[in-house]
C-alpha cells in the first residue's frame, strides 16, 4: 500500500487575467451532494469543503489535477449516476453550470481520496473529452457581471432592493436558528461588497438543499441570482419561523411539566414529613405482590401484568394513573378462585328451609335434589331457577334461605326498571367514570365465585335506545356460555358457571321468550286461608312481637281473630298485608305496655275492629242476588286470583246493523272471545228455546272495575252464559262461578291458574265452580281445605254449563 500526501500553500497571487488564459481542459467530478460557490475561501467562518471520494476514477482525476495547476471542475448530475453510468456520461447528464475548483490539500489511500476544495469560478461544459480512466472535459469560465459594489449610486434600484431583502431575510434566519453563529450575519456588512458574491455567500452559508444551491449557482446574471435566492430564502424563513414556534411551544410544555414536577416533589416531601406519603412505587409493589399471591386465569393475569407495566411508567399525579389503579383494584380483588364449601347435609338443609318457610314443597324438593346431585358430582354447573308467583309469597326471602341452607353467600340485585345494558355488562374503560356491571360488583361483594345470586323482578326489565338488559342477560343465564362471561370494563372472561342464579317474577308473559327458555320455572301459588293462619302463627306474629318489643306474656292473638284479619282485612295471594295488619295490632298493644299496662292482652274476634277499624273487605257475592245477564267469572292477575262479573244488556238497535259494544278495558283476546260467544249463542236458539231476534238488537258487554285492564280467553263460557241469560230471560245464581275458553262449536278448553282461581272463589264465598274437563288433572294441586265447602263441576261443552245454570 502506497500513501501520498502533498500540501500546497494557498496561491493567492493567481490573477483574474491568468485564469481567463487558463487552458480549459480539466478533470471533471460528477458529485450529487456538493455545490461549491466561487470566492469562498476555506477558512472560518466560511465552510471548508472536505471532499472524500472512493474509486479509481476519482483518485486518478485528483492526481491528474494535482499534476496540472491543481485545478478540476465539479458538476452536479441531473440524476444519480452509477459507476457504469459515469463511464458513458454525456454533457446532457450534467447540470449546465458547475464550479472550477482549486485543490489546496489532498491525501490518497489505495482507491480512497480526500481533498480540500476552494471554489474559483463558475464554468460550463463545451465538450466531454473522454471518460476513461477518468472524466475529462473542455470547459469555459463564466465571468461575473458584478460591475458596482453594494451601495454605489449607479446600482440598479431593483438590484439594491433585492440585496436589502435577501440580507434582511438572512439576518432573521441567523438570529432564529441555533445552527448559525451571529458573526455570519455581520460579514455581509463588512467583508462582502458585491451583489453577486453576497448571493453566493448566503447560499453557501445556509444549510440549503443541494438542488436549491445549484439553482443559485446556475443563475449567472446577478439580477437573476438575487431573485432566485429571494424565493429560496422566503421559504427557508417560513420553515425557520414554524420550527421556532414548535420549539417555543414544546419548551413551554416542558417548563410547565418541570414546574409541576418540582412542586409535586416538594408536596411529596411535605407529605413524607407529615407521615402522609403517597408513594406510587410502593403501591405498585403491593399490587405486584398481591398479583403473585392471587390465583387467576392466564388471560386475567396477563392483563394485570400489562396494566402494572403501564402504571409503573406513569406519574402518580397523572389522571390516567387513577384509571389504571381502579382497573387493577377490581382485577386483583375479584374472587377468581375463592369458593365457599357447600353444606351437603340434606337433613340439615331440609330443616333450614322448613324453619324459614311454610309449605313451598316444590321449591324445597328441587333444592334438595340439586344438593343430592352435588354430592355425587362435584363439578356440576350451577342451576338457573325462575320463581314465579304473586307478590308476598316469599320468593325473595326463599333465595336467602336457600343460600343459608347451602352455606353459600347471598347476593341480590333488583332488575325492576333497569333499562341500560351497561348495568349488566359494565362500561368500557374509555368512558370517564366507567365501572363494572352489577354482576361483577355482586361477585366482589360476595367475595366468592359460587354465591346464590338473586336477580329480582326480572319481568320488569326496561328497554330503550341505551340498550336491552334482557339481551345482556342471555349470556349470564346460559350455562353453555356463562363460563366465559366478559364484562366490558374488565375485558377478560370470568367463570359464572359455579353461581346459582335465581330470578323472580310476578308473571311470565312479559319476560322475552329466549330469556324465559334459559330458566327452570318454578311456580309459587298464593296461600289459602288455613296456610295464611299457620304462617301468621309460626312466622309473622313472632317476628312482629320481636320488632315491637313484645313477648308471649304481653299479647295473645286467638286463631279466630287471625282468621277474621285474613278474611275481612286482607285480600291477597301472599301475606304482606296480613303481616302489616298484625303489626298494627302489636303496635297498639306496645303503646299500652309503654303506658304502664303490663297485663296480658288477649285479642279475640270482637277486639279486631277496635284495633283495625271497620272491615275492609266483604264477601263479593253477599250483596248480590240472582239476576238476568250477570255471570260470575274467575281470572288470574299478577297479584293472584280474582273473581269478576260479566254484565250483558240488550238494547233496541238504532241502525240496521247489530252493534256489539264491549267496555271495561278489555283486551283483544277477550273481545274475540265475546264475539265467538255471541255467534255460538245465536246458533243455539232452538236448543235454548229463545227468539233469535232478541240477539239481533244492540248488545253491550261490560266487565266492572273499568280502571283495571283485562284480557285472556278464559272468560269465554262466562260471557256465553251471560248472553244466554239475556236471550232466555233466565237468572244466574251469584254463588256459581265459571272459567273456561270457548270455541265456536261450544267446546270448553283448559285454562291456567287453577289453584289461584279456586282460592279466589273460596275467599269470595262461591259455592259452585264450573271448570273445563281438561283441568281435572290439575285438581290434585288444590289443597283439601280449599275444596271443602265448594262444589266442582267439570264440563267439556258449554251446553253442560247451560243445563247446570238454567236447570
Amino acid at each position: 500500500m502506497e500513501t501520498k500526501e502533498r500540501t500546497e500553500n494557498i496561491d493567492e497571487d493567481i490573477t483574474e487575467e491568468e485564469e481567463q488564459e487558463f487552458i480549459q481542459e480539466l478533470p471533471l467530478l460528477p458529485l450529487d451532494d456538493l455545490v461549491v460557490f466561487p470566492y469562498m475561501p476555506p477558512v472560518p467562518p466560511f465552510p471548508p469543503h472536505h471532499v472524500a471520494l472512493t474509486g479509481k476514477m476519482a483518485t486518478t482525476a485528483v492526481e491528474r489535477a494535482m499534476e496540472s495547476e491543481r485545478m478540476l471542475c465539479i458538476f452536479r448530475p441531473k440524476k444519480h449516476l452509477s459507476k457504469e453510468d459515469i463511464k458513458k456520461i454525456k454533457k446532457s447528464n450534467l447540470s449546465p453550470i458547475g464550479s472550477l475548483i482549486h485543490i489546496l490539500r489532498y491525501k490518497t489511500d489505495d482507491e480512497d481520496v480526500l481533498f480540500l476544495a476552494h471554489g474559483r469560478e463558475r464554468v460550463e461544459i463545451e465538450e466531454i473529452l473522454h471518460t476513461d480512466p477518468f472524466v475529462k472535459a473542455r470547459v469555459n469560465i463564466i465571468s461575473s457581471d458584478d460591475e458596482y459594489p453594494i451601495g454605489n449610486p449607479v446600482m440598479d434600484l431593483e438590484v439594491e432592493a433585492l440585496v436589502r431583502s435577501n440580507d434582511e431575510m438572512f439576518q432573521r434566519i441567523v438570529q432564529m436558528s441555533s445552527r448559525y453563529q451571529e458573526e455570519y450575519g455581520s460579514l455581509t456588512k463588512t467583508m462582502i461588497d458585491e451583489p453577486g458574491r453576497l448571493a453566493d455567500y448566503i447560499a453557501a452559508m445556509l444549510d440549503l438543499k443541494p438542488h436549491d444551491k445549484q439553482r443559485v449557482l446556475e443563475a449567472v446574471s446577478v439580477h437573476e441570482r438575487l431573485n432566485t435566492l429571494a424565493v429560496i430564502l422566503a421559504k427557508e424563513l417560513d420553515l425557520h419561523e414554524l420550527e421556532s414556534k414548535i420549539q417555543n411551544n414544546a419548551q413551554a410544555v416542558i417548563n410547565k411539566g418541570q414546574r409541576e414536577y418540582y412542586l409535586r416533589e416538594q408536596l411529596k416531601a411535605i407529605q413524607t414529613e407529615l407521615g402522609e406519603s403517597d408513594d406510587l412505587g410502593l403501591e405498585i409493589d403491593e399490587m405486584r405482590e398481591q398479583l403473585s399471591e392471587t390465583e387467576m386465569p392466564d388471560k386475567a393475569k396477563q392483563a394485570a401484568e400489562k396494566e402494572l407495566k403501564r402504571l409503573s411508567k406513569m406519574q402518580s399525579f397523572s389522571p390516567e394513573s387513577t384509571v389504571s389503579r381502579n382497573y387493577l383494584d377490581w382485577l386483583l380483588n375479584l374472587p377468581w378462585s375463592v369458593s365457599t364449601e357447600d353444606a351437603l347435609d340434606l337433613t340439615a338443609a331440609q330443616e333450614i328451609l322448613d324453619a324459614d318457610h311454610y309449605d313451598l314443597e316444590k321449591v324445597k324438593e328441587r333444592i334438595l335434589e340439586y344438593l343430592a346431585v352435588r354430592m355425587l358430582k362435584t363439578d356440576m354447573k350451577g342451576p338457573i331457577f325462575c320463581f314465579v308467583g304473586p307478590p308476598g309469597v316469599g320468593k325473595t326471602s326463599l333465595g336467602r334461605s336457600i343460600a343459608r341452607s347451602m352455606n353459600r353467600k347471598f347476593v341480590r340485585i333488583s332488575l325492576g326498571g333497569m333499562h341500560d345494558e351497561a348495568e349488566i355488562r359494565g362500561h368500557r374503560r374509555t368512558y370517564i367514570g366507567s365501572m363494572p356491571g352489577r354482576i361483577v360488583k355482586g361477585l366482589r361483594q360476595a367475595e366468592s365465585n359460587n354465591p346464590v345470586f338473586m336477580l329480582d323482578e326480572i319481568d320488569k326489565l326496561g328497554s330503550d335506545f341505551r340498550g336491552d338488559p334482557a339481551s345482556a342477560l342471555l349470556e349470564v343465564l346460559d350455562p353453555e356460555q356463562n363460563h366465559s362471561f366478559t364484562d366490558n370494563y374488565l375485558d377478560v372472561p370470568f367463570d359464572l358457571s359455579k353461581v346459582m342464579f335465581i330470578t323472580t317474577a310476578n308473571q311470565l308473559h312479559t319476560i322475552p321468550p329466549p330469556l324465559r327458555d334459559r330458566m327452570e320455572t318454578i311456580e309459587l301459588p298464593g296461600y289459602t286461608a288455613n296456610e295464611k293462619q299457620i304462617i301468621a302463627k309460626q312466622y309473622l306474629i313472632p317476628r312482629q312481637l320481636k320488632e315491637n318489643g313484645l313477648n308471649d306474656e304481653l299479647i295473645d292473638i286467638k286463631d279466630k281473630a287471625i282468621d277474621k284479619v285474613i278474611s275481612e282485612y286482607t285480600r291477597e295471594a301472599g301475606v304482606r298485608n296480613l303481616e302489616r295488619e298484625l303489626g298494627t295490632v302489636c303496635r297498639k298493644v306496645a303503646r299500652r305496655v309503654a303506658e304502664g299496662n303490663t297485663d296480658l292482652t288477649t285479642i279475640t274476634t270482637k277486639d279486631i275492629q277496635g284495633y283495625l277499624g271497620p272491615a275492609k273487605f266483604d264477601s263479593e257475592i253477599a250483596s248480590r242476588k240472582s239476576d238476568i245477564g250477570v255471570a260470575t267469572g274467575l281470572s288470574v292477575t299478577p297479584a293472584g286470583g280474582e273473581i269478576l262479573f260479566i254484565e250483558v244488556a240488550a238494547t233496541k238497535k238504532v241502525n240496521t246493523r247489530t252493534e256489539l259494544r264491549i267496555t271495561g278495558q278489555i283486551g283483544e283476546v277477550m273481545q274475540e272471545s265475546a264475539q265467538a260467544a255471541l255467534s255460538y249463542v245465536k246458533s243455539q236458539s232452538t236448543e235454548l228455546k229463545f227468539d233469535p231476534s232478541v240477539l239481533e238488537n244492540d248488545i253491550h258487554i261490560h266487565v266492572p272495575a273499568g280502571a283495571i285492564p283485562k284480557d285472556g280467553p278464559s272468560a269465554g263460557i262466562t260471557i256465553a252464559t251471560a248472553l244466554a241469560s239475556i236471550a232466555t230471560q233466565q237468572q244466574i245464581s251469584p254463588e256459581i262461578a265459571m272459567t273456561g275458553e270457548l270455541t265456536l262449536r261450544g267446546r270448553v278448553l283448559p285454562i291456567g291458574g287453577v289453584k289461584e282461581k279456586i282460592l279466589a272463589a273460596k275467599q269470595a264465598g262461591i259455592k259452585k265452580v264450573i271448570m273445563p274437563e281438561g283441568n281435572k288433572k290439575h285438581f290434585i294441586e288444590v289443597p283439601k281445605d280449599i275444596q271443602s265447602g265448594v262444589e266442582f263441576l267439570f264440563v267439556e261443552n258449554v251446553t253442560e254449563v247451560f243445563k247446570e245454570i238454567f236447570a
